[in-house]
């Protein structure tokens, strides 16, 4: 009986230490592209957007308008993949493959992302080594557990 009670208490405290961590935590978005609708409110509420630079092949910096409407939202901007097709990064990739969607990114925005999260949350070892020569921060499935997360939809 105090084994259980010991084992509930701690589960209960670990519960409730996540509840807070992603109340604090910062919001985002994955699957921000032009090519869906995304909720003024929804984009207001996140802190972060993780952007897919050619979804469809269609390039983001097509829509200069959306980049700069994107940019006046004053938000931390990370790359979701660069296609965003299904387990992307599972594949391995070479540098002119992540480059590809490194220069759309910077072509609309500016600047290189800093963040990275692959689509579906899957990466192979290899593409984790790219993503970390290429000086970005990688998000994979812890950062869904402590952080909310909500996504444009398709």
């Amino acid at each position: 009986m105090k084994k259980e009670l010991i084992f509930f208490s701690i589960i209960l405290v670990l519960g409730i230490s996540l509840l807070f961590l992603r109340l604090i935590s910062p919001k985002e978005i994955d699957d921000v592209t032009p090519e869906f609708f995304c909720a003024e409110e929804l984009l207001e509420k996140a802190d972060i957007l993780f952007v897919i630079p050619k979804f469809n092949n269609t390039p983001i910096s097509e829509n200069p308008e959306w980049c700069e409407y994107i940019l006046s939202l004053n938000k931390t901007l990370g790359l979701h993949g660069v296609y965003h097709t299904y387990r992307e990064f599972e594949i391995n990739r070479n540098q002119a493959y992540l480059q590809e969607g490194i220069d759309e990114f910077k072509t609309c925005f500016g600047y290189e992302p800093t963040l990275f999260k692959p689509p579906q949350n899957r990466i192979s070892k290899n593409n984790k080594k790219l993503i970390k020569e290429n000086n970005m921060t990688l998000k994979t499935i812890s950062n869904k557990i402590i952080h909310k997360i909500y996504h444009c939809p398709y």
